[in-house]
């Protein structure tokens, strides 16, 4: 115990000391000769870690949106009864299936919360028209087709956000919060052991003569110290630095992007060359 309580007061000791050096540092009242410099391949690091942090901390701050269904959902639509629509899209479901060819939608035995993006709501609104219209007419034909093609691109969306978590986001918030703070971590203590060995050295200056080996001892223990963890902190900066995964991390990021947008691409464009067949049907018969 008394070892314990030894060790704990000589940490508050250094912590003061480091505190009281780091006042005088900032205030002026130490030479800069007497300030001890660290390598400037060092300080190149630390500039490109803080960069790459910084770099981090902006993109999920941004893509943190993903996480979030409604984030393209219309703000008027949030609690409205359009959420609460599993009886209309069963009601569609039955219309769908029974006067479109090839094309079969589960349907739900109960009402079930809906999802809550821009394309499902177009989709709902569209099927809710289709039915207020009639199956018969070229419009509510459309709005069908329009509405099916809606539901699949709002399906590929939630896809597209749950690969992003997975293969983006979440590795990039393991970084900032592991290797990129482990770094921090390290020069923290680098910082800790330069203050403490400038303090040892204003400490050798003004010691008494009984107390000059002493203090020389404990300036060359700091000095030992301060090797060692800018070594361990050089490392740990180097691996966060060579480590290729947020750019693997990125380049899911875009995969995924191009999956949804292609699909979206190809759903519209099936409907548009039908569209375009309904429209002309429509003409002929207004002729």
């Amino acid at each position: 115990m008394d070892k314990l309580n030894l060790f704990s007061n000589l940490n508050t000791n250094k912590s003061i000391f480091n505190q009281l050096q780091a006042a005088r540092e900032k205030f002026g009242a130490v030479d800069e000769a007497d300030i001890t410099t660290l390598p400037n391949d060092y300080i190149e690091l630390e500039n490109k870690v803080d960069a790459l942090e910084s770099v981090h901390k902006h993109l999920l701050k941004v893509t943190k949106v993903y996480e979030n269904e409604s984030y393209d959902y219309p703000v008027q639509f949030h609690n409205s009864i359009s959420e609460q629509s599993g009886q209309l899209w069963h009601s569609f479901s039955s219309f769908a299936n029974s006067n479109l060819k090839n094309v079969n939608i589960p349907q739900p035995t109960a009402p079930v919360p809906q999802p809550k993006t821009l394309s499902h709501a177009l989709s709902r609104a569209a099927a809710t028209s289709a039915l207020e219209i009639g199956e018969i007419d070229h419009l509510g034909n459309a709005l069908t087709k329009f509405a099916l093609a809606h539901d699949k691109i709002g399906n590929g969306r939630l896809v597209q956000d749950n690969d992003i978590l997975i293969g983006f986001l979440q590795p990039w918030q393991t970084t900032l919060n592991t290797s990129i703070q482990l770094a921090k971590n390290a020069r923290s203590q680098v910082r800790n052991s330069r203050l403490w060995l400038d303090s040892c050295k204003q400490g050798l200056k003004t010691a008494s003569p009984q107390k000059v080996e002493q203090a020389r001892l404990e300036m060359e223990s700091a000095e030992d110290k301060l090797v060692t963890q800018t070594e361990t902190a050089i490392s740990l900066m180097k691996n966060v630095l060579e480590n290729p995964e947020p750019l693997t991390s990125l380049n899911k990021l875009v995969k995924a992007q191009i999956s949804y947008h292609s699909a979206s691409v190809e759903a519209l464009n099936t409907i548009q060359g039908d569209l375009e067949d309904i429209q002309r049907s429509a003409e002929d018969d207004f002729k």
